[in-house]
């Protein structure tokens, strides 16, 4: 495994993968999308140079998205991991745990990650205040944004994790 990675973190883009939230992931070794991403679209823009991991939103079910892409929305898991030097992500869209989600409650449900990130409150967040950590991204599209559109960058190697935000104004 390469001894520094890059992980793009996004959420949310609700149809709509505001180009220069693209233009930031997709210079990183993965990504990770966690979730509301509503069309194959979407994950069509994302281009990592190692893997992409997605994973299923609320609003991500075959009813919703096109027919033809039935078979896309159905293979996203609810729940993903990724391993990086340094350590594990996990990833969820949250919904379970409502729109007011207790940090407590991630890390307790997953104890033995470094990094837990979710999307579904559109609320960029990077709480660092305990282990492990838990960040949301925000979201990429154009719905809901609270500010403009927003992803996460980690740095990960052995010695070191470090977390970038990328926040970008309305279009």
């Amino acid at each position: 495994m390469n001894n520094n990675v890059t992980v793009g973190i996004l959420s949310d883009s609700h149809g709509f993968l505001d180009p220069r939230i693209a233009q930031v992931v997709n210079q990183c070794d993965y990504i990770v999308h966690a979730g509301d991403i509503f069309n194959a679209q979407v994950l069509e823009q994302l281009k990592p140079s190692i893997k992409l991991l997605a994973v299923a939103g609320n609003n991500d079910y075959p009813d919703f998205w096109k027919a033809e892409e039935a078979d896309i929305v159905k293979s996203l898991p609810d729940t993903a991991e990724l391993h990086v030097p340094g350590g594990l992500i996990r990833i969820e869209h949250g919904h379970r745990l409502g729109n007011h989600p207790e940090h407590d409650k991630f890390r307790s449900d997953h104890y033995d990650a470094r990094l837990i990130v979710y999307g579904h409150t559109h609320h960029r967040i990077i709480d660092q205040q305990a282990e492990p950590w838990v960040v949301n991204p925000g979201a990429s599209g154009k719905v809901r944004t609270h500010g403009g559109p927003s992803c996460l960058v980690l740095h990960a190697s052995e010695a070191e994790w470090k977390i970038e935000t990328a926040l970008f104004g309305e279009c």
